[in-house]
């Protein structure tokens, strides 16, 4: 496994913050992979350590500092913020990650079917991504309710696409639900999980 070292050499990373990594941040993660290698110039392996590892800080704070700040404190505020992950965690966001390049050209077929009157192209780069993330992981994590992976987009939808998308992607997923258990694709094992 890619040790944290090689990650910080263009960015700097905390010494003081650091966040465990949970499920709902390795989605984030898979989405960040997946629009970071959109254009299929670099590959998400490629990308990888940079972005599993940080949480990324884009200046937004606030907070005005009430004094002047050392070069140290400036770095420090302007930093990343570590992520320390479980190897679960990490092979559910290789997994996801992989499961969402392979199933894109279904997930696409499906995403145009059901986002009426919106060509593929037209949709914002996240939502298609968000969505592709969703088809992937209702096919491909029998173990993950539907309901949570719905949830857990259309949370994702609200903090970074806009307004709308979290009522257009919710629409969209449920068709899809309706159409991946017609086709039994959407396999959920134990109990609860299959509505």
């Amino acid at each position: 496994m890619s040790t944290h070292s090689e990650d910080s050499a263009s960015f700097p990373l905390s010494n003081d913050r650091q966040l465990v990594g949970t499920r709902r941040k390795a989605r984030e993660k898979v989405m960040q992979l997946l629009v970071a290698c959109s254009t299929d110039e670099i590959s998400w392996e490629e990308v990888f350590p940079h972005i599993v590892y940080r949480d990324f800080n884009f200046n937004d704070q606030e907070t005005e500092p009430q004094k002047l700040l050392t070069p140290d404190e400036i770095l420090e505020l302007e930093s990343d913020t570590r992520v320390n992950w479980d190897e679960t965690e990490l092979d559910f966001i290789k997994e996801l990650t992989s499961r969402t390049i392979e199933e894109m050209e279904y997930s696409d077929g499906l995403i145009e079917r059901f986002a009426q009157n919106w060509e593929l192209d037209r949709i914002a780069l996240i939502d298609r991504v968000l969505l592709r993330m969703a088809v992937a992981e209702l096919i491909h994590f029998p173990q993950i309710p539907t309901k949570v992976t719905i949830n857990e987009i259309i949370e994702l939808a609200k903090s970074y696409s806009t307004d709308k998308s979290n009522v257009f992607i919710n629409g969209v997923l449920d068709a899809v639900v309706v159409e991946l258990t017609t086709s039994q694709r959407l396999k959920k094992t134990g109990r609860g999980l299959h509505e």
